[in-house]
């Protein structure tokens, strides 16, 4: 038992580390199209970001442009759900709070309309409570029983509660620009 916790913690050293380091040199950052009609594009980009789960919040077909709200990370057990794209984001998404907001633009480049998608990615910071006695540290976020689990703050802990920013998630981004590039190709092919 003592060792499989080793190699645990061994295999998990190594994913933290292994996430430090990432690359994300080969990610699509922009997608240009020939003869595209943006009001099309950013329909087609609606329909990808809502099949994700993200829920429109601004949608500017004349300016455009278009943002989600923001959007809690998948947990390992909602299959069904592809906002994580790589083991790290994965990771991240299970171990903490994290939220993710993306936003599409359009802009006229040489005749082609290129489209930009950013991911912006934000992790929720909680005060802790002050513990006066060691029997009380489990209740340092949450007031728990045995069958459920509470999160309760202070008023306090309320106040100072806030999202971090962790910068761009290139990888969903990337991701995001392949499935609206595969949808705009078939439906060009298809006319």
């Amino acid at each position: 038992m003592a060792k499989m916790a080793i190699w645990i913690i061994v295999a998990f050293v190594a994913l933290i580390m292994g996430c430090a380091g990432q690359r994300e040199g080969d990610t699509l950052r922009e997608l240009c199209l020939v003869r595209a009609n943006a009001g099309m594009v950013l329909e087609e980009a609606e329909d990808v970001l809502n099949r994700m789960h993200f829920e429109v919040e601004k949608s500017d077909a004349e300016a455009g442009y278009l943002r989600t709200r923001p959007l809690t990370g998948a947990q390992f057990f909602e299959f069904w759900r592809h906002d994580n794209i790589g083991v790290c984001n994965a990771a991240e998404a299970n171990l903490h709070t994290i939220r993710r907001t993306v936003e599409v633009e359009t802009k006229e480049k040489g005749g082609n309309l290129c489209v930009v998608c950013t991911v912006k990615t934000e992790r929720l910071s909680l005060p802790e409570r002050r513990v006066g006695v060691s029997t009380r540290a489990y209740g340092m976020f949450t007031k728990s029983e045995a069958g459920m689990q509470r999160l309760e703050l202070s008023d306090r802990q309320r106040q100072q509660m806030e999202w971090v920013e962790l910068g761009d998630d290139r990888l969903l981004a990337a991701g995001i620009l392949r499935e609206l590039e595969g949808r705009l190709t078939r439906g060009a092919n298809r006319q």
